[in-house]
């Protein structure tokens, strides 16, 4: 196997599908001119996949979640175990309740429709690397639509911790978050850990996710 030489500041990519075709249109629309993005390994399956991220140690994976042997949830599950500095964005023909929440639970960074713009799609695995999160609008309208029937339950955030979470569900980045909270980002990683803990969550997403149901953040006009 050939081995990708990638630059620190460029994000390197694992493309993760059972099917050649889409695998050789997602290369195509997410490598850039100036390397920034570069695709280091394709995988036609979850146990392939680790495979691959132990070799390869890419900064993002882009997962399929119907695939044969193991799916895109449970190597995302693996994955966050495993690798935890390593994000997961789904990419997916599928947007209902089950696959998100499912998706969401085992660490997944975002959550992405297949027909997502290639300057869309570019943007997330830049975001998601940085350690952001991405999801697609359908998939925040299903995120929200589930939260909307569900009972909150006291959750003790500081303030600041919800500032912070508050941010982060606006996509910002602990870099971005230190500098609007003008605190260093290692105390904003501090809290995001403290957040995860109190919450028992592995991921940004999940958190934001769950203090959404909890009704301890709210998203800019999201009445």
């Amino acid at each position: 196997m050939n081995t990708v030489m990638v630059r620190e500041d460029h994000v390197a990519v694992l493309i993760v599908d059972d099917h050649p075709l889409f695998r050789a249109g997602i290369r195509d629309r997410i490598q850039t001119a100036d390397d920034s993005i570069v695709v280091v390994g394709e995988a036609g399956s979850g146990q392939e996949a680790c495979d691959q991220i132990r070799a390869l140690r890419p900064a993002v994976v882009l997962m399929d979640i119907a695939m044969p042997g193991m799916n895109g949830i449970e190597a995302t599950r693996i994955i966050a175990g495993s690798w935890p500095e390593v994000a997961v964005i789904i990419l997916s023909v599928y947007d209902d309740d089950q696959y998100v929440q499912a998706a969401l639970k085992a660490g997944a960074s975002g959550y992405l429709l297949k027909t997502v713009e290639a300057a869309e799609l570019r943007e997330s695995i830049v975001r998601v690397a940085r350690g952001g999160s991405a999801l697609s609008p359908s998939v925040m309208r299903t995120v929200l639509g589930h939260l909307s029937g569900t009972q909150p339950r006291p959750l003790r955030l500081s303030e600041r911790e919800r500032q912070v979470l508050e941010l982060a569900a606006q996509g910002a980045t602990n870099k971005i978050i230190a500098k609007h909270l003008v605190l260093s980002t290692r105390t904003v990683e501090a809290h995001m850990r403290n957040i995860f803990d109190k919450l028992h969550v592995t991921s940004r997403t999940e958190a934001v996710t769950l203090a959404l149901r909890m009704h301890s953040i709210r998203l800019p006009d999201a009445s």
